[in-house]
């Protein structure tokens, strides 16, 4: 997390016009307040809702294995610096069947002795992007070692989606939600 209070703030229910109050619905669950992120991204609904239907098929349609998905979303966001995205997708990881310490391992990366083959491929996948904004040669053949041709454009789509998502995230300030600790490895708060 790199500021300690939003740039841009979230919407409150009642700042919210019929247009945002729309778009923010698929965010909406019953008994849960909608996420800082969607609050914030809904001062632009219309990209809201192109953010939240590409989001849908990163979180839903992705032929990765949720797994390997949020092996993919946990490095990205790590790369990025993305508090709020880390300290999102840790719940959903561990909801999902991930280790504590797969999740800490993915702060080191593929050389981590935990992870299998194709679990560090996908990180070092992650990692070739963050550098390079390309996958070179020999991580693309340790993807295609254990992965279809689909599901190595899904591990590409949704790095490419969470590292938009962490610069959005980092650069309007969007802070942790009610209740949420801050990984301590994630505060650059007034560093930058």
């Amino acid at each position: 997390m790199h500021l300690p209070h939003p740039r841009i703030p979230p919407l409150s229910d009642s700042q919210l016009t019929p247009e945002q109050r729309e778009a923010l619905a698929p965010a909406s669950y019953p008994g849960t307040p909608p996420l800082n992120i969607f609050r914030t991204l809904a001062h632009a609904p219309d990209a809201l809702k192109a953010f939240l239907a590409w989001g849908t098929y990163i979180l839903r349609n992705n032929s990765l294995e949720p797994r390997q998905r949020e092996i993919v979303i946990l490095r990205t966001g790590f790369l990025c610096r993305s508090g709020y995205e880390w300290t999102q997708h840790v719940r959903i990881s561990l909801r999902g069947g991930m280790s504590e310490d797969e999740i800490a391992a993915l702060k080191t990366g593929a050389s981590a002795p935990i992870w299998s083959p194709a679990d560090a491929a996908l990180i070092a996948a992650c990692d070739d992007l963050h550098a390079n904004q390309f996958v070179s040669a020999e991580t693309w053949a340790k993807l295609k070692a254990h992965f279809t041709d689909r599901q190595c454009m899904d591990a590409i789509f949704t790095a490419g989606q969470y590292t938009q998502v962490s610069m959005m995230l980092n650069t309007f300030g969007v802070q942790l939600d009610e209740g949420q600790t801050l990984d301590p490895d994630l505060d650059a708060r007034g560093t930058d």
